[in-house]
């Protein structure tokens, strides 16, 4: 891929960057006393300036890009359908297995990280501590994104944000925000901040905008794809949650587009891979560079998928060794139970009783037939909170993590 983020003169036109607001600004009243009286007269008494998002929903994108770009995001989309057609007829859940790498390697973005095995107790309901909890809910809205196909509606953005902090955050799921929101310097007014979104007013407007653009099948997907993250993070329209909520947009649509049909890519994992190209990449979007992040995705969709296969790799590999260790007769329910912890490599009796339609009784033997033969391991001996793991499902995903971060610059 090239490294170039100049725009070619000759073959490519401006995109529109975000204008700006002078607008006034007032503590909020839960906020009362916690800022020193004669900042807060000064503070009130001067304007900040907030963005105006451009209007994207009849934009051309392509024409913001050079020729070699547009050609290299073509083929980057072409991976990705071959990886999705890869990982789709593997013997192993690699669909469930990247999509919780994904939400794992977005939520990593945000700075919230736990390992393989918290987050999968998590995702079973187990009491964890840290952030797996977070991470866990973050794997649903991602399941939610990509389930809702190409629909960036308001309701469905609304619906993966609820999803993904309902139980953390309560009180700003299920609307869009009230009011300011910034980035950087202060936590206490948006003065001098390094980026304040538009002014809640202006969101729900620019939401249908964004809807529009999303909408069209006149855009190659994964320009559009880059171009509906970059300007869902600059209209910023939740509390918190934006960047998460961003990037399972991605999956929505990459879904809904026909080119990841069965499994997810994990481009967050890609784009964690080069951090701060990413980050610089969103700030020369507002200022009317669209290169810098599509080409971002570009590289990021490379890494994440060579990054994939070399996990889907390590499964099979694994599953292949199971099944020369387990001795079990070939109707045991403990074959089946193989590839459910692939998918789910913390399990207990009930989560295996439920899923593969056991009785008590049933659900314990298949256990016990892994864990004779090394498959599974027990962290717990209190019976009431028994916990089965597959270590080696849960070394191979925090391999993925651990190469993902190496190559973060």
């Amino acid at each position: 891929m090239s490294d170039r983020t100049l725009k070619d003169p000759d073959n490519a036109r401006g995109w529109e960057s975000v204008g700006h607001e002078a607008l006034s600004w007032s503590l909020p009243p839960e906020a009362e006393g916690t800022v020193d009286i004669f900042v807060l007269r000064r503070l009130e008494s001067t304007t900040y300036s907030a963005s105006i998002p451009a209007t994207i929903a009849g934009s051309d994108p392509e024409a913001a890009l050079y020729p070699a770009l547009r050609r290299e995001a073509a083929d980057a989309l072409t991976s990705i359908a071959l990886f999705d057609a890869e990982t789709g007829a593997l013997p192993v859940a690699m669909p469930a297995v990247l999509l919780r790498s994904e939400s794992a390697s977005s939520s990593q973005i945000e700075n919230l990280s736990a390992t393989a095995r918290t987050i999968a107790a998590a995702a079973l309901g187990a009491r964890v501590g840290g952030n797996a909890a977070l991470i866990a809910a973050n794997g649903q809205a991602m399941a939610q994104a990509i389930a809702v196909g190409k629909g960036v509606t308001r309701d469905s953005i609304i619906e993966i944000h609820r999803t993904l902090l309902e139980r953390t955050d309560p009180d700003i799921v299920g609307r869009l925000r009230d009011r300011p929101v910034w980035i950087g310097k202060s936590s206490v007014s948006p003065h001098g901040a390094d980026f304040v979104p538009p002014h809640y007013s202006r969101v729900p407007a620019a939401i249908e905008d964004l809807s529009a653009f999303a909408a069209r099948s006149d855009v190659s997907v994964l320009v559009q794809a880059a171009v509906v993250h970059a300007q869902f993070e600059t209209i910023h329209p939740f509390e918190d949650g934006n960047g998460r909520t961003g990037r399972a947009l991605v999956h929505t649509v990459l879904r809904g587009s026909g080119y990841a049909n069965h499994s997810t890519v994990p481009v967050s994992a890609g784009l964690l891979g080069t951090i701060n190209r990413y980050f610089d990449a969103l700030t020369a979007y507002r200022a009317g560079e669209l290169a810098p992040i599509v080409e971002a995705f570009v590289g990021a969709t490379h890494l994440a998928i060579a990054n994939g296969r070399t996990l889907a790799r390590d499964l099979v590999e694994l599953r292949e060794q199971w099944r020369s260790v387990v001795k079990a007769r070939s109707d045991s329910s403990a074959w089946r139970l193989l590839d459910v912890i692939v998918e789910q490599p913390v399990v207990n009796s009930e989560y295996v009783r439920r899923t593969l339609g056991l009785s008590a009784q049933g659900a314990f033997n298949a256990l016990e037939v892994l864990t004779g033969a090394g498959v599974l391991t027990q962290n717990s001996r209190d019976k009431r909170n028994q916990l089965w793991q597959a270590q080696g499902v849960l070394d191979a995903m925090d391999a993925f993590a651990e190469r993902a971060l190496r190559r973060s610059v």
